[in-house]
């Protein structure tokens, strides 16, 4: 299973590569073997390649009869090799068939071990993207609900910066009322004070009302 947006690519399994137990037997750890089990062989064929050595050293130094010496023991190496190994194939024929077999079960049960590690790793990496999406998950549910907070509180603020405007509205006409009301009653002030200055005018006379405005146009 993977999870989309999931970081990881790599290719299961991967944590076996490394160990030597999931693989056969090496060329080398297999050569050591046979030449510990089948040493007459190693040994033959060290005295075959002697004894070619020394019938070419001869050649050159012209030495004939060390030569021909060289090439009978060179034979006799090669016969002794073969026979070592006609011996040992008859000698080890049962432990090798025994062998064969158990290396068999072994590579069996190695084969049978790394299956079931891989599908334990795949197991296990099957419950760490259960968890990342129960991770991602949660991240988002938290993501949606601060938005949420966000929204509230942004409509809340709106609302409270709503009624303010209100009552900034409402006292403003209040105080524009009030402002024609008091406009009003200075019209209303001038209007009898000019009133009763007729009035006073009419009743003062023509003369006295010139002594009114000539003292008045002196001060």
């Amino acid at each position: 299973m993977s999870v989309p947006g999931n970081i990881n690519t790599a290719p299961p399994p991967s944590s076996f590569d490394d160990d030597p137990d999931f693989y056969e037997e090496s060329r080398w750890n297999k050569l050591r073997r046979r030449i510990v089990e089948e040493p007459l062989i190693p040994l033959g064929c060290a005295l075959t390649c002697w004894a070619l050595y020394e019938a070419t050293r001869s050649i050159r130094t012209g030495d004939k009869e060390r030569t021909n010496r060289m090439f009978r023991r060179r034979i006799y190496a090669q016969g002794f090799t073969l026979a070592a190994m006609f011996v040992g194939s008859i000698y080890w024929e049962g432990d090798r068939k025994k062998r064969k077999e158990f290396s068999g079960l072994v590579d069996e049960k190695k084969k049978k071990e790394k299956h079931e590690a891989w599908i334990r790793e795949l197991e296990i990496r099957d419950q760490e993207e259960e968890e990342l999406r129960r991770v991602r998950d949660r991240v988002r549910e938290g993501q949606a609900k601060a938005r949420e907070k966000v929204v509230e509180k942004a409509e809340g603020t709106a609302k409270q910066v709503n009624e303010k405007a209100n009552e900034v509205n409402e006292k403003a006409k209040g105080v524009a009322s009030e402002a024609v009301k008091a406009k009003d009653k200075a019209v209303e002030k001038v209007q009898e004070s000019v009133r009763s200055s007729l009035e006073d005018s009419e009743r003062r006379g023509p003369i006295l009302s010139a002594a009114a405005d000539l003292w008045q146009g002196r001060r």
